[in-house]
């Protein structure tokens, strides 16, 4: 990661569900974070890579790639990120 990289938290749920709106395109609210993956047609392996490339750039931090792969629901995600 990059030593330079401005950090930024994730830890709020909010902040979260606005990181994935807003970089991902993909609309998710706190009240969203509980539903299966499945339910957003949108999102697939690619949109995965693509959160885990925006989170470890905004927190300046690495995420563990298996613990979003077995993940079933943006809250999972989210848990993983604060932890990383």
């Amino acid at each position: 990661m990059n030593p330079n990289a401005n950090t930024v938290s994730v830890a709020d749920a909010a902040e979260f569900c606005a990181l994935v709106t807003e970089e991902l395109g993909v609309a998710l609210t706190p009240q969203d974070l509980d539903r299966p993956l499945d339910d957003f047609p949108e999102w697939d392996s690619v949109y995965l890579l693509r959160l885990v490339t925006v989170v470890e750039s905004v927190t300046g931090r690495r995420i563990p790639v298996a613990d979003l792969i077995e993940a079933a629901t943006f809250r999972q995600m989210h848990e993983a990120a604060v932890r990383a």
